[in-house]
């Protein structure tokens, strides 16, 4: 598995959730706050999606947004109503759309306490506009979702979970493109833009049992020890083993959310040579003990309702 899939595998919890709307005249939505990410399409016409910090974003027709985490934002005709005043000054009735706007809107539940640094650097919004020619894969996966909605087929449901899943990959996949050519200098988007880089963080991921050392990585770079340390912390601002433990420590989690298996195999499967380091190291990341972290998130997704985007 590739780093991007494997960070989105890790920090999913549960199936993605979708709906299509339609909207006319004037309207506004209010959506979120989700524990996770949400996002919008706009199949066609045109509307605003205001944020509660930030100025307002006007989406056209194949505008694809993404909100990493989940911030309550609006949807909107325009990008002021007047009930949306907050001096209390009189505003001026917008005129209706005379254009039906035709929404996919939907959401991605995410493990809250384990935020990976890819999805933590990212903006509250990231707007992907429209453009000819420009990421046919992602337009494709929109064009799929948006008919797959219009009209069920057999297997529709199956479909629409690993559509959604490809959406996902194909935004973030078009942002981190995107931002490392914009920045080029550090940060996770410019990381898996670095051959060197992104080979290493294959490694870890690929192996994160395995008692790597700064040496080695660097080899795997191609680079000596000390240019491979600063050239990873420069990019990541945090040394090569800092990273290691959180991943190991992040795929113990998700082991112990999805799995059960005994902590000692899971100690094991992550790097640690004793089910009592590990169970210290658990301890020092999350403040709880792996099994409490284990019961605990069983019986909250029991009792835990998925809430809606919209409301």
């Amino acid at each position: 598995m590739d780093v991007l899939s494997d960070v989105i595998t890790m920090m999913r919890t549960g199936r993605p959730i979708t709906a299509r709307a339609q909207n006319s005249g004037t309207w506004s939505e209010c959506h979120g706050p989700f524990p996770g990410a949400g996002f919008h399409v706009v199949l066609s016409g045109s509307c605003w999606l205001v944020p509660v910090d930030g100025a307002p974003v006007a989406l056209t027709a194949g505008d694809v947004v993404l909100l990493p985490r989940g911030s309550k934002h609006y949807l909107k005709s325009v990008p002021v109503l007047p009930a949306d005043s907050l001096s209390g000054a009189p505003q001026a009735q917008p005129a209706a759309q005379d254009t039906p706007v035709d929404l996919l809107c939907g959401a991605y539940r995410l493990d809250q306490e384990r935020t990976h640094p890819l999805l933590a650097e990212m903006p509250a919004v990231v707007h992907l506009p429209a453009s000819v020619g420009n990421r046919p894969s992602l337009r494709a996966a929109v064009d799929l979702l948006g008919g797959d909605l219009k009209e069920a087929q057999p297997g529709s449901s199956a479909a629409l979970t690993s559509l959604l899943d490809l959406l996902l990959i194909y935004i973030i996949r078009a942002y981190t493109a995107e931002e490392a050519a914009r920045s080029g200098q550090r940060g996770w988007p410019a990381a898996l833009e670095d051959p060197a880089i992104a080979a290493v963080l294959q490694s870890m991921h690929e192996d994160p049992a395995k008692p790597w050392t700064v040496q080695e990585l660097g080899a795997r770079a191609g680079l000596s020890r000390a240019a491979f340390a600063r050239r990873f912390s420069a990019l990541l601002g945090q040394p090569p083993l800092a990273y290691l433990t959180w991943w190991r420590l992040a795929t113990a989690a998700r082991m112990l959310r999805e799995t059960d298996a005994p902590l000692a195999s899971i100690a094991t499967r992550v790097g640690y040579s004793s089910q009592f380091a590990f169970a210290n190291a658990f301890k020092r990341e999350f403040g709880q003990a792996a099994g409490g972290y284990r019961k605990r998130w069983r019986e909250e997704q029991q009792t835990t309702a998925v809430p809606a985007m919209a409301g």
